[in-house]
């Protein structure tokens, strides 16, 4: 994994090269060239470009505080402090974010996207922990179901219906929908290894099918090579980069058998230099084989396994509509 790290270092960004001497090689906070990385990260040119951005609606305002957040601004830079504010004047006094901006169809009245999303958003420059934040992520849980998966929304006071490609295995949940309640809990640090997070990272290792094709979809995105597309469909894609981050975030040990088995199968597609090549964008390969170091690392202190059975899945073959 450490001659894998070294490679990274040649990439020209600052802010990879930064969580790459942090997260993979463990130097000391005042060594000389973190000092001088973290310095630059906030003259990179995919950074200026995005603080120079101008948002549309509320869920590209979340996005582009992911896009920060993973560049490593957080809201102590003044305009990402404003764009955080601009997030929550849109809250509502009961912690939720109206969901008419996010979608016009007026049947369903209540997605928890509609707060997953913000959350996510302000968790990723550090705001997860304002108390403003909070009473969003009481709200998020309030919408958990029985087996503590999220549902996809309320119809007529009913639950919604959950088409093939966003269905969990033995579960009435939405996986789109638990998958971002689970990237907006892990961005807090009272809720990232807690009972309600692992449930759901349980939950997600249930569906074991190998989309090889989708990994790195959630990577594109972020640095602005693919659209953030669609409300409910967001996650239609099965991105094990993504699940695997976000399972390894709540603690799961890599003595669990369906995340032995993932990391077999994705140690597969490594190349001769021990890195991964992104199938859509070779450009972002070493920051897809970041994520991925970093997750397979964290694994190593986890301290927990899931107790949900081996259950063979196979999404329905349904076209996907954004929506």
């Amino acid at each position: 994994m450490t001659e894998s790290a070294w490679l990274l270092l040649c990439d020209p960004s600052p802010a990879l090269r930064c969580r790459v001497l942090r997260e993979l090689l463990d130097v000391p906070p005042d060594d000389p060239e973190l000092a001088d990385l973290l310095a630059r990260r906030y003259h990179d040119r995919e950074a200026l470009a995005l603080l120079e951005s101008e948002p549309g609606g509320l869920q590209e305002l979340s996005h582009l505080l992911c896009r920060l957040g993973r560049l490593g601004l957080d809201r102590r830079h003044p305009r990402v402090a404003e764009l955080v504010e601009r997030v929550f004047a849109h809250r509502r006094e009961d912690g939720s974010f109206p969901l008419t901006e996010f979608r016009t169809d007026d049947r369903y009245t209540m997605i928890p996207l509609q707060v997953a999303l913000p959350l996510r958003g302000l968790g990723s420059v550090g705001a997860a922990t304002d108390s403003r934040a909070e009473k969003s992520y009481d709200w998020l849980l309030d919408r958990r179901t029985e087996d503590g998966s999220w549902p996809t929304g309320l119809v007529a006071g009913q639950p919604g219906g959950v088409p093939g490609y966003r269905k969990l295995p033995g579960s009435p949940g939405c996986r789109a929908n638990t998958e971002a309640a689970l990237a907006a809990l892990v961005l807090h640090p009272a809720h990232a290894r807690s009972e309600l997070a692992r449930r759901a990272a349980d939950l997600l290792l249930r569906r074991e099918t190998r989309d090889e094709w989708a990994l790195g979809t959630e990577i594109a995105r972020l640095h602005g090579r693919e659209r953030a597309a669609g409300f409910i469909s967001l996650h239609a894609r099965f991105d094990l980069a993504f699940v695997l981050e976000l399972v390894s975030w709540t603690g799961v040990s890599a003595r669990d058998a369906r995340v032995t088995d993932l990391v077999d199968f994705l140690d597969g597609l490594r190349g001769p230099a021990g890195l991964w090549e992104h199938p859509a964008h070779p450009l972002l390969s070493r920051w897809l084989t970041l994520d991925l170091l970093v997750s397979m690392r964290r694994l190593r202190d986890g301290d927990w396994t899931g107790d949900g059975p081996r259950l063979r899945f196979r999404p329905g073959d349904i076209a996907v509509k954004h929506h």
